[in-house]
């Protein structure tokens, strides 16, 4: 019992930080990309709201003419808050006038109440100030804002709109985010849903193929060389993977942009200046997948360098006595033995290059235009950063989660197709 208890002490810090640093995360993506939320309906709820623009709209909510005429001239009511407001503004001998003359009296237009504001006896002059007082006693919602269900309804009541038009006009008034399955058939619509797709696919398989060939390629290179000069060509081959991403993209800028090495270069043939990193689709596309190319070859280097040196040297020692070249080494002894490595670094590779985006933000950001936007990059643009200042995040969020479910689906196609079950069986030796 003791050293059960002593094992999930031992495991208690890494479930609370599993909890939050990664089921959380997840649970919010889910929970939010059901929602309707952004920056104009919050995160915390919101209130009950109809302006002036939206009541150009409220007819689509399916609502009676009435309601909407009633909702357009509510008209004036002279009540005891309104000559309390009118009193503090106009002075007490306007308001209490107005009260023995007109107290809980009716106003259908705005003209009618400034004319008696005009004829009172302590009459009120002027124009601007007139139309002031009579705003005191408008009774109309528009442009009025409720913190509560109940008091908006109430309101709607007291306007005197058919009560049969409150469920509509309050779901229509509510300006917080509602749950809704919106955002997907949002993304099945969206013109720019399919380019995103697009390019997503062409950004992973192109770069998933530099970063497992080159990474490949460098580990068998540097296999046959000797141990000093290999680790120097590793050591350099590396550094893509361990220097801060801004320090690196700031690397690729200063040789591609207008300004850089390959503009100096070329500037000495005649060559224009010209942005060889943003200037076509192309040069862009080339650029990204290098810069990210790099970094995941590098990974692949060092993993699949440890995983031939864990094949036993005795095996190529008898393949050379049978006159074996390193091409046939390499084909027939040490490929088929990487099956594991290369599984690991793909489906990792896989998973790596759609969900992130670093890289291609700090490069180009998605340019030029939109041909280097993958679909990663487009839910971050959509719930954290973009020129139009209102924030998706329930849009931004349903993004996300299709990539979970893609990059679910590919983890269980790369073990398909590696045989996952056989590699985790024990050699038959042991059998």
């Amino acid at each position: 019992m003791t050293s059960r208890m002593l094992g999930i002490g031992f495991l208690t810090p890494a479930i609370i930080a599993v909890s939050i640093f990664f089921l959380l995360p997840v649970l919010l993506t889910v929970m939010f990309a059901f929602t309707n939320m952004s920056t104009a309906t919050g995160i915390m709820g919101g209130a009950y709201q109809i302006n002036s623009e939206q009541l150009r709209n409220v007819a689509e909510t399916g609502i009676s003419d009435g309601s909407v005429e009633q909702l357009e001239n509510a008209g004036f009511q002279i009540t005891e808050a309104g000559l309390t407001a009118l009193a503090a503004q106009f002075g007490d001998d306007v308001a209490e006038e107005l009260r023995d003359d007109y107290l809980g009296h009716t106003f259908t237009a705005r003209r009618d109440l400034e004319r008696v504001l005009r004829d009172l006896d302590e009459p009120i002059r002027q124009t601007r100030d007139r139309k002031t007082a009579a705003d005191l006693f408008a009774v109309t919602i528009v442009g009025t804002r409720f913190d509560t269900e109940a008091n908006f309804r109430a309101a709607l009541t007291d306007t005197g709109v058919d009560p049969a038009d409150h469920d509509a006009l309050t779901t229509f008034a509510y300006t917080g985010w509602t749950w809704t399955t919106d955002n997907f058939s949002l993304l099945l619509e969206l013109p720019s849903t399919l380019r995103f797709a697009a390019n997503s696919a062409f950004y992973v398989v192109c770069t998933l193929a530099f970063n497992i060939a080159f990474g490949l390629f460098l580990a068998l290179s540097t296999f046959y060389l000797p141990s000093k000069t290999a680790n120097t060509f590793r050591a350099i081959w590396f550094l893509p993977r361990i220097l801060p991403p801004v320090l690196y993209v700031l690397m690729w800028n200063w040789f591609t942009w207008d300004n850089g090495f390959i503009a100096t270069v070329t500037g000495w043939f005649g060559v224009p200046p010209q942005n060889w990193m943003m200037q076509t689709t192309t040069r862009a596309w080339t650029v990204v997948i290098l810069i990210n190319g790099f970094v995941g070859a590098s990974l692949g280097m060092i993993l699949f360098s440890s995983a031939i040196k864990a094949i036993p040297t005795s095996m190529l020692y008898a393949s050379e006595v049978d006159g074996a070249n390193r091409w046939q080494q390499v084909r027939y002894i040490i490929l088929p033995q990487m099956r594991w490595p290369i599984l690991f670094m793909t489906s990792y590779q896989t998973l790596s290059l759609l969900t992130s985006f670093e890289y291609i933000l700090l490069a180009t950001d998605g340019g030029p235009g939109s041909s280097t936007e993958v679909w990663a990059l487009a839910a971050y643009h959509t719930a954290l950063n973009n020129y139009g200042g209102n924030l998706q995040y329930g849009l931004g969020s349903a993004y996300a989660l299709v990539l979970v479910f893609i990059g679910i689906g590919l983890s269980a196609l790369y073990l398909r197709f590696f045989n996952f079950k056989e590699l985790l069986t024990k050699p038959r030796i042991e059998q």
